[in-house]
């Protein structure tokens, strides 16, 4: 299973960009969502949803980002409106969930994409 990721970039403050997550391979994923490392810093949760829940947001970006997830797809998506140069970061997207392997699953774990970097510029 891998967890391909695009739509990072370089915007201007105020402007928006969508992030796209897909999981290859056959995940059937509990949750799923998005992180990001911004410099110099720990590596923080963005917004993640749970089967059957409802988005959970940090802070900082409520009412600017907005999750969707697509469980046929196992997908998820993160529109950025309203960006700010504190967005700047490298974001993960993260699933957690175990893998089908047609006859039994392998052990829940935590799968991360590569990262795409994410750049706001004044």
């Amino acid at each position: 299973v891998q967890l391909v990721e695009s739509g990072g970039g370089l915007v201007q403050a105020g402007g928006s960009l969508r992030l796209s997550c897909e999981a290859s391979g056959r995940l059937s994923a509990e949750a799923m969502g998005w992180y990001r490392q911004r410099p110099g810093k720990e590596r923080e949760p963005v917004a993640t949803i749970e089967n059957g829940g409802s988005p959970n947001y940090a802070v900082s970006v409520k009412g600017r980002f907005t999750l969707y997830r697509n469980n046929a797809e196992n997908a998820v998506y993160l529109q950025m409106n309203n960006l700010r140069l504190e967005d700047t970061a490298v974001y993960y997207c993260h699933a957690e969930g175990s893998e089908n392997r047609g006859y039994y699953y392998l052990p829940r774990r935590d799968y991360w994409g590569q990262g795409t970097q994410v750049t706001v510029s004044s």
